[in-house]
């Protein structure tokens, strides 16, 4: 199943794609794709509605804003360096365990939204990132049940402002937790669709130009490994994010570096999980 929301920001219902890319409305099934939702067997519901048929339920118009597919996730935790040839470029060891860091669930956004600047920033950078979905509550799983415990995968784009990240000190969360430096979706496809999370095509354009063409199988750390150790140092709550981190070609790792300016259009996309598109703004003052 391909679960979306959609509406304007803080607004949106929930709802569903089909494979031919016609979107239902299904706010009058289901409150909203939420802990609750996961916790309650919403999954099943929803699974139960799409063998009926979808043909008495409203149609959303084509144009309609999708928001991010997951509504208030806990947390959102990301997996860094997890491909060898992106800690070579950032100048990084490879990694002997998962490095964790977190970003804050304020910049995630819907898929197509605008990615704002952040105020004074200079470097501004891209991650196309497979982006793993807690279904059950996980704390201290096996790698071997990990699997039991997911809902689904989305697309990911991990925003990062390098300078803040890197030049700031400190931790790397200043970096990437910029409103708007977590577009999501535009779907959660449930895990059933995906056959194998670690072999996954991505890519990412900027402008048009490739930047990023690789595929998930590059894992240092494979999704299993990556949902069992962190459920070892923390309580992984339905709806949480897992961020699994991005292959070569960020902005940083070119000589010279590039970083992106307004106006700039980035375009995104894994197998199976769809593709999204964020133009870059620059940052006009606080919205209300």
């Amino acid at each position: 199943m391909r679960l979306i929301r959609f509406g304007n920001p803080g607004e949106e219902k929930p709802g569903i794609e089909t494979k031919e890319g016609i979107r239902k409305d299904l706010s009058g099934i289901v409150t909203d794709y939420d802990r609750a939702f996961l916790d309650s067997g919403g999954l099943q519901k929803v699974e139960e509605v799409m063998n009926q048929g979808l043909e008495k339920l409203p149609t959303i118009p084509g144009d309609t804003r999708l928001g991010p597919p997951i509504k208030d996730p806990s947390k959102i935790i990301c997996v860094g360096l997890n491909y060898a040839d992106h800690a070579k470029e950032a100048g990084m060891k490879i990694p002997k365990e998962p490095i964790l860091f977190f970003k804050a669930t304020t910049s995630i956004c819907g898929p197509n939204d605008p990615v704002i600047i952040p105020k004074n920033s200079v470097k501004t950078d891209w991650e196309v990132e497979l982006n793993v979905v807690i279904g059950k509550k996980a704390q201290y799983i096996e790698q071997s049940e990990a699997y039991d415990h997911i809902a689904g995968y989305t697309l990911f784009n991990d925003y990062s402002e390098r300078a803040f990240q890197i030049e700031r000190g400190g931790q790397w969360v200043k970096g990437k937790s910029c409103d708007t430096f977590s577009p999501v979706g535009p779907w959660l496809v449930t895990k059933d669709e995906i056959d194998d999370p670690n072999n996954l095509d991505m890519w990412l354009k900027v402008n048009g130009q490739t930047k990023q063409n690789s595929s998930t199988r590059e894992f240092i750390f494979k999704v299993d490994e990556v949902v069992s150790y962190i459920s070892q140092f923390m309580t992984l709550l339905p709806g949480d994010m897992i961020s699994t981190g991005t292959p070569p070609g960020v902005g940083m790792g070119f000589d010279p570096p590039q970083y992106l300016k307004p106006g700039d259009v980035v375009e995104l996309g894994i197998k199976g999980l769809g593709a999204s598109r964020q133009v870059a703004q620059a940052y006009n003052g606080p919205k209300n």
